[in-house]
């Protein structure tokens, strides 16, 4: 029974697991009250099959958008199977459109990924000054 124990690979908190995906740190930098959107950063890696993120869903934000720079676009987003996606606030990743309330330093606040292939991910989107590295 040990051995079996062992062989279970920890999860850091921060880490989400999808059958075809591993999720790392989501997360965003504190907004003013006025703010209209915030940008959603994470990595995605271990991708064993290539799967779509259909949607993503937060009770922060009325809707989710990919962006690059300052160009949006609609979900889905391709995740192609072998490859990291990291999601940064200059490179790709998802905007947090229509904020419902500001967001605080060092709060979490529900998260929810949804895959084509790795169902629905339930996860924490973190309020950060910066990434952890």
């Amino acid at each position: 029974m040990l051995a079996t124990c062992t062989a279970w690979r920890p999860a850091r908190a921060c880490e989400y697991f999808a059958p075809t995906l591993r999720i790392t740190h989501p997360w965003t930098r504190v907004t003013p009250a006025d703010a209209a959107h915030a940008v959603l950063c994470m990595r995605i890696d271990e991708v064993t099959q290539a799967d779509r993120l259909l949607a993503v869903h937060t009770p922060v934000a009325e809707r989710v958008l990919t962006g690059r720079g300052a160009a949006e676009g609609a979900l889905p987003l391709d995740i192609p199977a072998g490859q990291d996606l990291l999601m940064s606030e200059t490179g790709l990743h998802l905007r947090l459109q229509g904020l419902q309330q500001p967001l605080e330093i060092a709060r979490s606040y529900p998260l929810t990924l949804v895959f084509e292939r790795g169902g629905a991910v339930n996860a924490a989107l973190n309020v950060d000054y910066m990434r952890f590295a």
